[in-house]
């Protein structure tokens, strides 16, 4: 395999850097480097622009507004955002319910949603886990019943990240409880200023609020808003995870996470000397760094063989980035508390009093227990070895 980019590849990564660093807002960088939470006008702004540039939905079809970009060049695109760092275009928008429309909605969803989610005049959420069904998701017990032309959607979806500021939720509801429990779920996507809705946050361990807990009693919902065939939502919802697996592998955020990690150990003293010159400590970073490499080589092997498998079947192999990319985030927050030591033992939730300029390790703690998560969602890890035993070795 040639792992050097081209001439033209290579342009293009230095054109991406400039746009990045002459466009994104410093202090939004800052934010994101030292581990603080952007707010939601970060994001928003960051959108457009990215979206003005014509870059907010890359790897969608040109016909709906993506660059045509190569495989490579899409990989370069997401590694640079991550390295900068800058904000991700929102994944629940971009990543999840946008290549779903696309795939599988009918002409007047993909006419009205596609340009709102690249311009970010909607914020999506994602309405699939419910108390009691996580990682066996097809259990899900929220119903839409079928009446005239409308749903009539009753339940509750839990863990439902940055609801607080959606505007449509896309979920999975069950609408034929008779089927076997794949069989029966459809793809909905529900106004989240419909009358029955209630969202209330969850407060994590990190102090911040970004998951939710939403019901729905008897929310009326279009019968338009059904994406794709009734009672076909799982195949579309493993369609979306495996979009969602990829990207979630994250390789560019945990370079700069390396990165950083370097920059602190050679201020931070351990004994008499930096941390960085420990020779336990730089073993330790040298096997991430190591397992790193591994990773991205999967992920643009991934990457280069996207559609060979077909419309809406995503590589399983896409389930190893998942695994590894997960543990690799978790083993750098480790790493990250180990350089910063007892300077993360105070500890204030952001907005109550912190003060952010030159605060390098109040965030580190709170990360590393919030990081504990990666390997949950997306497919807990567990789930996604069940999936490379079958799909990938066919056992």
């Amino acid at each position: 395999m040639d792992l050097s980019f081209s001439k033209e590849e290579t342009a293009f990564r230095d054109e991406v850097r400039t746009f990045f660093r002459e466009s994104l807002d410093p202090a939004v960088r800052k934010k994101l480097q030292e581990g603080h939470h952007t707010s939601k006008e970060d994001l928003v702004n960051w959108q457009r622009t990215l979206n003005k540039k014509g870059w907010a939905v890359p790897h969608w079809p040109v016909e709906y507004g993506g660059t045509g970009w190569s495989a490579a060049k899409q990989y370069i695109f997401l590694e640079e955002l991550q390295k900068t760092p800058a904000p991700p275009p929102l994944p629940f928008g971009v990543n999840m319910v946008g290549p779903v429309i696309y795939t599988f909605g009918n002409e007047q969803q993909k006419k009205h949603f596609l340009p709102r989610i690249a311009n970010m005049d909607d914020w999506w959420c994602q309405g699939f886990s419910e108390p009691g069904s996580g990682s066996d998701l097809a259990s899900l017990k929220t119903t839409a019943k079928k009446k005239g032309d409308t749903y009539i959607v009753n339940g509750q979806k839990t863990w439902t990240t940055l609801a607080q500021h959606a505007d449509w939720i896309f979920c999975l509801c069950r609408t034929d409880p008779d089927a076997k429990k794949q069989s029966g779920i459809s793809f909905i996507l529900i106004d989240m200023k419909s009358k029955g809705i209630t969202r209330r946050p969850i407060q994590t361990i990190d102090g911040g609020v970004e998951v939710n807990e939403v019901f729905f009693d008897d929310v009326v919902v279009p019968a338009e808003n059904l994406v794709g065939e009734e009672n076909k939502g799982w195949d579309y919802a493993k369609f979306l995870l495996g979009n969602e697996r990829v990207n979630i592998a994250r390789v560019g955020m945990s370079k700069e996470r390396i990165r950083r990690i370097k920059e602190l150990a050679s201020s931070v003293m351990s004994g008499d000397k930096p941390l960085i010159e420990d020779p336990q400590f730089r073993q330790k970073l040298a096997a991430t760094e190591i397992e790193l490499k591994a990773l991205e080589l999967t992920q643009m092997r991934v990457v280069a063989a996207e559609g060979k498998h077909g419309k809406g079947k995503p590589d399983p192999a896409s389930s190893i980035l998942k695994i590894k990319g997960s543990e690799i985030q978790q083993t750098l927050t480790e790493l990250l508390l180990e350089v910063t030591g007892p300077f993360a033992l105070p500890f204030m939730p952001e907005g109550e009093g912190q003060n952010e300029e030159g605060d390098w390790a109040s965030p580190i703690a709170p990360t590393y227990f919030n990081y504990r998560k990666v390997s949950i969602y997306g497919g807990s890890n567990e789930i996604q070895r069940n999936i490379i035993a079958k799909a990938v070795l066919g056992l």
